[in-house]
C-alpha cells in the first residue's frame, strides 16, 4: 500500500496546513520466472586448499617419519657394530699384555737355565778332574764320592738340557715378541677403523678372524699347543686368516678407485721379485738355522751323557783315557750350551721364520687384492701402493723402478736394492 500525502493551501493567510491521506491498494504481480543465485565459490576454494594442505602435510610427515625411522635404525646398527669392535679391541689389548709378560718370563727362563746348566756342567767337570788326580792319593770312600758326585751332576745337566732343548726358551721368547707386535698392529687397525667411522659387520668379522689366526699362530700354552721347535722342513710363519671362504666378484667395477693396468702390472712384478729374492733367501737362511739348531740340541745332551758315563770309569786300571773323556765332554757340552742358548740360535731360527712369513703375507695380500674384479671393492690403488712401498722399506718411485727393472729382466741392477 502506498500512502500519498496531499498538501493543500486553502487558507494561505492563516498559514494553516491541511493534510489529506489516501490509501491506494496495488495488487501483487505473479512470479513468472526466478533469477538463480550464483554459487559461492570462495568457500569451496578454501576447502580445497585446506584439504590439499592437509594431504601434503600428512605425506610429508609420513616421509619424515620413514626417514627418521631409517636413520634411527642405521644409528642403532652402527652403535652395535662399534660396541662389537670395542669388545674385540678389549680382547686384543688383553692379549698384548699377556704375550708381553710371557715373553719376559720365558726370556728369564733362558737366562736362568743357561747359567744353571753351565754351572752344573763345569762343577761336574771340575769334580771329575779332582777325582782323576786323587785316584792314588785319596781314600776309596773319598774317591768314590767324587766320582759319584761328578756322574750325578753330569746326569742332572743331561736331563736339564733335554728339557731346555725341547722347549727352546729363546725361540719361545721370540714367538711371544712377534705375537705382541702383531697384536699391537691389529689393535691400531681397529682403533683406526673406529676413528674413521661408519664401520660394518665385515670389519668386525675380519677383526675376529685375525685374532683367531694369531692365537693359532702363536699359542700361549706349552703343553699340547706348543709349536714344533725342530720341524722336518722349514715353513714360514702364517698369522693371517685364509681368504678361501671369501667370495670374489666376477664383474669388473666401473669405478677406477686409483687402479690402472700399469699399477696392476707393477704389483705383479713386486710379487715376482719377492718370490725370486726375499722369500728364497729367508727360506735358505731358515733351513741353515734349523740344521744348526738341531745339531746343537743333539750334541749338548749327548756330550753330558758321555761325560756322566765316563766319570764312573775314572781310576779303573789306572787308565788316563777314563779321566780324559769326562773332562773333554763336559767342557765341550758347556761351550755348546753357551753357543746354542747364549747365542739364541732358536731365536734366530724364529726370526727367519717370521721374516719369510712376512714376505708371504705381502705376496698373499697383493694376490688377494688383484683377484678382486670389482675395483670399487678393492682398497684404493694409490693407498695400496704406498702401503706396499712402506712395508718393503722404500719410496714409491723406488718401488716402481724395481718393478720396471724386474719386468725388463735386469736382475743384476735391481738385486742390489733388495734387503
Amino acid at each position: 500500500m502506498v500512502c500519498l500525502q496531499i498538501f493543500s493551501a486553502a487558507n494561505l493567510s492563516s498559514s494553516s496546513l491541511k493534510t489529506v491521506n489516501a490509501a491506494i491498494h496495488i495488487p501483487k504481480l505473479p512470479r513468472v520466472f526466478s533469477i538463480p543465485q550464483l554459487p559461492k565459490t570462495k568457500p569451496l576454494l578454501e576447502d580445497f586448499i585446506n584439504v590439499s594442505r592437509h594431504r601434503i602435510n600428512t605425506d610429508q610427515l609420513e616421509k619424515n617419519s620413514v626417514v627418521l625411522t631409517t636413520q634411527s635404525h642405521d644409528r642403532n646398527t652402527n652403535d652395535i657394530i662399534i660396541i662389537k669392535l670395542y669388545a674385540v679391541l678389549e680382547a686384543v689389548s688383553d692379549r698384548v699384555e699377556m704375550h708381553h709378560n710371557i715373553a719376559q718370563q720365558r726370556n728369564n727362563w733362558n737366562t736362568l737355565l743357561l747359567n744353571s746348566i753351565n754351572m752344573i756342567t763345569l762343577t761336574a767337570t771340575t769334580l771329575a778332574g779332582v777325582a782323576s788326580a786323587a785316584a792314588t792319593t785319596c781314600s776309596d770312600s773319598s774317591f768314590l764320592a767324587l766320582k759319584l758326585s761328578s756322574a750325578l751332576l753330569f746326569s742332572a745337566a743331561t736331563g736339564l738340557l733335554l728339557i731346555i732343548n725341547k722347549v727352546n726358551p729363546s725361540q719361545l721368547t721370540e714367538e711371544q715378541r712377534n705375537a705382541t707386535r702383531l697384536f699391537k698392529q691389529l689393535q691400531r687397525q681397529i682403533q683406526t677403523t673406529i676413528a674413521i667411522g661408519n664401520p660394518s659387520e665385515e670389519d668386525v668379522k675380519d677383526a675376529m678372524d685375525k685374532v683367531l689366526a694369531l692365537d693359532k699362530a702363536y699359542p700361549l700354552p706349552l703343553l699340547g699347543a706348543m709349536l714344533e721347535k725342530y720341524p722336518a722342513k722349514f715353513e714360514p710363519a702364517v698369522w693371517w686368516p685364509s681368504n678361501k671362504g671369501k667370495p670374489q666378484s666376477k664383474k669388473m667395477g666401473k669405478m677406477n678407485n686409483g687402479w690402472s693396468e700399469e699399477l696392476e702390472m707393477e704389483m705383479r712384478e713386486v710379487v715376482e721379485v719377492i718370490k725370486r729374492k726375499d722369500t728364497e733367501d729367508y727360506n735358505r737362511l731358515g733351513n741353515i738355522a734349523l740344521k744348526i739348531n738341531k745339531s746343537l740340541a743333539i750334541a749338548g745332551p749327548l756330550l753330558t751323557g758321555i761325560a756322566a758315563v765316563g766319570s764312573t770309569f775314572i781310576g779303573n786300571n789306572g787308565s788316563s783315557l777314563a779321566a780324559f773323556v769326562p773332562l773333554m765332554a763336559g767342557s765341550l757340552a758347556a761351550a755348546i750350551n753357551t753357543f746354542q742358548h747364549g747365542g739364541q740360535v732358536g731365536m734366530v731360527f724364529e726370526m727367519y721364520r717370521g721374516s719369510a712369513g712376512f714376505f708371504n703375507f705381502l705376496e698373499t695380500s697383493i694376490k688377494s687384492t688383484l683377484s678382486e674384479k670389482d675395483l670399487a671393492k678393492r682398497e684404493n690403488g694409490e693407498l695400496f701402493e704406498m702401503k706396499m712401498a712402506l712395508k718393503l722399506g722404500r719410496s714409491i718411485s723406488n718401488l716402481r723402478e724395481l718393478a720396471s727393472k724386474s719386468a725388463t729382466g735386469d736382475m743384476d741392477e735391481f738385486a742390489s736394492k733388495l734387503f
